[in-house]
């Protein structure tokens, strides 16, 4: 699937099927996130890939908005550092590994901001860093209706030269 392709279908999917993401993708996952590119460079983030299925259930119990985090097949806690475009840069490397994941038929969707102390606490995150997010990853349990989306009109959102004039 092409770049645009992904961003024009990729939806958040709160429900998995109980099938293990293979090895390889994962990586690819994670090496999305690591690639992305980050302000002057610092790459301020941590990806922690949990796989265990008890660690993924206690993640569920402490993300209070994904609860169904405990279903997926993995999840990548983001963790950064307490730099000026951390936010930003994680951001960016979570939205890099939510579109691989997707052209490779696996959703995700991001839970929480700026997360709970103790998924700092389980895992073993250390007090200079925060947790940024929780995302959990698998093969969609229904099929998912890509590119289905709600949005505003463009030409609400998207202006020319200056703000009011119409984007063609």
């Amino acid at each position: 699937m092409d770049v645009f392709e992904a961003v024009r279908t990729v939806l958040a999917v709160r429900h998995y099927q109980d099938k293990p993401v293979p090895a390889d993708v994962v990586r690819r996952i994670v090496e999305a996130g690591w690639l992305t590119g980050s302000a002057s460079n610092k790459q301020p983030w941590h990806f922690i890939v949990i796989e265990d299925r008890d660690t993924l259930r206690q993640l569920g119990a402490a993300a209070r908005t994904g609860p169904y985090v405990a279903q997926a097949a993995l999840a990548i806690v983001v963790a950064i550092e307490h730099t000026e475009f951390a936010v930003s840069d994680g951001s960016r490397a979570i939205q890099s590994m939510m579109l691989a994941a997707w052209a490779e038929g696996i959703g995700s969707n991001w839970v929480g901001f700026l997360g709970p102390a103790e998924v700092k606490t389980l895992l073993g995150i250390p007090e200079h860093l925060d947790v940024l997010a929780v995302v959990p990853f698998g093969y969609p349990a229904q099929v998912a209706g890509r590119g289905k989306k709600r949005r505003k009109p463009l030409s609400e959102v998207a202006h020319s030269g200056r703000f009011g004039q119409p984007f063609a």
